[in-house]
């Protein structure tokens, strides 16, 4: 993949403490994000890689610190959120696709009711979106015809029809099974080098080493080592590091 330039900051976690109980998620995350880079989150199970994406458009409101996202503060202001979460696309583990709407509909319904897009607009939008992504014969077709790695490409495609300027992508292809992954990572890949701005919680090492600007390792709710792929795969600093590589790749 070409070197491409890293633009300005356009994501600033500052001392994020997330709670859940008496359970602490996030025990006082600080990162940026620039403009068109791919940061791939790695970490074991319940280390907090999820919880942080989340709370990055507030799908998991934070106990205390800053995050402010394209200049704008997240807090339990309306418009705030409102303006964040046009700014950012997100994309789970689950399609979270409306199943008694067709393809095109699932991602004409957004554009239409936040953007005010006309049908015809929308339609237009979504039909190359559709393209991109590889699938514009299953427009008419409901999710539950598709197959798993189709669902996640309308689900990309989606988040794409609001036009944000940042992705989160969380563990994306763990809900599929082996052939499909590649469709939606090749879907990934393409985004990553057309400069959207990502942020990537996956296991999926071949496409993290091929895309990632830079990694952030996660462990019991902090940053424990972040680095470039070269430092991540052939330089590791930190033991709990070395021993989470040892066991993926």
């Amino acid at each position: 993949m070409k070197k491409k330039k890293i633009g300005k900051e356009i994501i600033s976690a500052e001392n994020v403490v997330k709670k859940f109980g008496d359970f602490e998620a996030l025990k006082g995350v600080t990162a940026k994000i620039f403009e068109k880079e791919v940061v791939v989150v790695l970490g074991p199970s319940g280390s907090g890689k999820s919880t942080f994406i989340r709370t990055i458009n507030r799908l998991e409101p934070h106990n205390s610190g800053k995050i402010v996202v394209d200049g704008v503060e997240i807090n339990d202001d309306v418009k705030n959120l409102q303006k964040v979460r046009s700014n950012v696309g997100m994309v789970f583990q689950q399609f979270n696709l409306f199943p008694h709407l067709s393809v095109l509909r699932n991602v004409t319904l957004a554009p239409q009711k936040v953007k005010g897009l006309s049908r015809t607009e929308a339609n237009d939008v979504a039909m190359a979106l559709l393209e991109r992504v590889g699938i514009p014969e299953q427009a008419e077709k409901f999710p539950s015809q598709l197959s798993g790695g189709q669902q996640q490409r309308v689900a990309i495609a989606r988040a794409l029809a609001m036009q944000p300027k940042i992705m989160l992508f969380d563990e994306p292809t763990s809900a599929l099974d082996p052939e499909m992954i590649k469709e939606v990572l090749e879907v990934m890949t393409e985004l990553a080098e057309s400069g959207m701005t990502m942020i990537c919680v996956t296991h999926e090492m071949g496409f993290a080493k091929s895309v990632a600007d830079r990694f952030l390792f996660f462990d019991e709710g902090l940053i424990v080592e972040e680095g470039t792929p070269e430092h991540f795969f052939k330089n590791p600093k930190e033991e709990r590091t070395k021993l989470f590589l040892s066991q993926i790749l």
